[in-house]
């Protein structure tokens, strides 16, 4: 993935010590409690390569905890983010995985909320906070974090990509990247895009209530 500025190498505003290890990781956690759409009551996070090797040491530990329970990247409560996930009854279970990973600050992380919800996704913080969402629920997919996004569960099926543009394209919202990824044919399938500007609740409802529409979570960057 390309840098935009300088910026995005020297980082955002954050509670550090890394941007790739701390912030980044913060913004993983923060993609996947807004997946989950809940507080949950039990993540199980899989660290990979120099993840698995310094997540102590640079708080990325703290940094995924304080995101799955929605803390920014400058959240002054992020260094207590163990303590405060045990007072508010989430139970954080970390392993270190010797997985070799296309990139070695990958995590996957699995939520539940005791009453049979879960999630599970990969993300990877490539630096300066910047981080790609790689598969989420088994899908492969290319999610940036770093513009406002929907993600659409659906049916696998003919014009249903269409319905979903051409509802955009009537309230003049400009698609900055997209994908689709199914597992079988006409099985379910995960549409991701990435836009120029927020949706309003109102756009989400009218995608919402498209045929063959199961889902769609709205990604407020």
């Amino acid at each position: 993935m390309k840098y935009r500025s300088a910026f995005d190498i020297i980082g955002p505003v954050m509670i550090g010590p890394s941007s790739s290890h701390t912030a980044g990781a913060a913004r993983i956690g923060r993609v996947a409690r807004t997946l989950f759409e809940k507080q949950p009551t039990k993540a199980v996070i899989h660290l990979y390569g120099s993840f698995a090797k310094t997540y102590k040491g640079h708080g990325t530990d703290l940094a995924l905890v304080a995101g799955i329970m929605d803390f920014d990247t400058f959240d002054e409560r992020i260094p207590d983010a163990l303590k405060i996930a045990e007072e508010v009854g989430l139970e954080v279970e970390f392993i270190e995985e010797d997985a070799v990973t296309e990139h070695p600050n990958t995590v996957r992380i699995n939520l539940f909320d005791g009453k049979g919800k879960e999630l599970e996704i990969v993300g990877i913080s490539i630096g300066g906070g910047t981080i790609e969402i790689t598969e989420i629920n088994s899908f492969k997919l290319k999610l940036s974090g770093a513009n406002p996004a929907i993600l659409v569960v659906h049916q696998d099926r003919f014009g249903l990509i269409s319905s979903v543009t051409t509802v955009l394209s009537r309230y003049q919202i400009n698609i900055g990247h997209m994908e689709v990824s199914r597992k079988e044919k006409g099985d379910i399938a995960v549409m991701v895009i990435e836009m120029d500007h927020k949706l309003d609740e109102s756009v989400v409802s009218e995608l919402n209530a498209l045929e063959g529409v199961t889902q769609v979570i709205r990604l407020v960057n």
